[in-house]
């Protein structure tokens, strides 16, 4: 159902069964996918490219111009994948000459507050939780668990399966696989309960740690943990995709325990 008291513009595209509340305002050159549910008081704008199955709840803002002096009007978009949720008063930035958009994967949970800045990517099964705020140009990958009220400095990486603990500052890469508490953030053992949700094996796990105690515990630098990866820990996926992250990590990683 889509309320009479909406505002929506001609040039923008409204899947199948979507419905939309009171007062909401949907601009041109808009994408709704089918099954979307929209609740009152929202904006979108311009550029944003919405999936299936959605949810967005009252006060969200969606597409805004980023908050970048740089940005000159240039053409960006904002793209969120199928099934998210987009709880109250959020708010989400679309791209600017950097990556071109902004994007939020499948599956998604942004609850209240949460801030989205310009050029960031969010991939599938990401949870941030409420008044947290993401910088521009920030990259979090899947399954990773963001607790609420962190602040996430600019260009930063978060791994795959990592979990932020709650009032932190991120201000360097959180590698994959791990816990990060702290303040300063620091690495505080792997995400063996998340982890498990996912029914990664007992094997797995073990290996995991045994890659990170190489990195954090028994060596007494990044540079000497990685070399201790490469020659004692079996290879197999996981250690490949902790040696590219570090690799990749040119403003660094978080440091070990404090």
């Amino acid at each position: 159902m889509i309320s009479h008291l909406a505002n929506i513009n001609p040039g923008a595209t409204i899947g199948k069964n979507v419905s939309i509340q009171s007062f909401t305002t949907i601009y041109d050159d808009v994408i709704i996918g089918d099954g979307t549910e929209i609740g009152a008081n929202v904006t979108i704008y311009s550029g944003a490219r919405i999936g299936k199955n959605c949810k967005i709840f009252p006060g969200a803002v969606i597409s805004a111009e980023p908050q970048d002096l740089k940005y000159g009007g240039e053409y960006t978009t904002t793209e969120i994948g199928d099934g998210t949720i987009i709880r109250e008063c959020v708010t989400i930035h679309r791209g600017t000459n950097d990556r071109k958009k902004t994007v939020i994967g499948d599956n998604c949970l942004l609850m209240c507050y949460v801030h989205i800045g310009h050029d960031c990517l969010i991939g599938n099964n990401v949870i941030i939780a409420n008044s947290s705020g993401i910088s521009g140009h920030v990259t979090i990958e899947d399954w990773a668990i963001i607790e609420g009220m962190c602040g996430v400095q600019q260009f930063v990486r978060i791994g795959t399966h990592a979990f932020v603990a709650g009032m932190t500052s991120v201000r360097k890469n959180v590698p994959p696989f791990i816990r990060a508490a702290r303040e300063p953030l620091a690495y505080a053992g792997i995400n063996a309960i998340g982890l498990r949700r996912r029914r990664i094996s007992n094997e797995k796990l073990k290996m995991i740690e045994d890659i990170y105690r190489n990195l954090y515990i028994l060596n007494n630098s990044i540079s000497s943990g990685v070399s201790s990866i490469e020659s004692e820990i079996p290879d197999s996926d996981e250690k490949k995709l902790v040696l590219e992250f570090i690799k990749d990590s040119k403003k660094g990683i978080i440091k070990g325990p404090l």
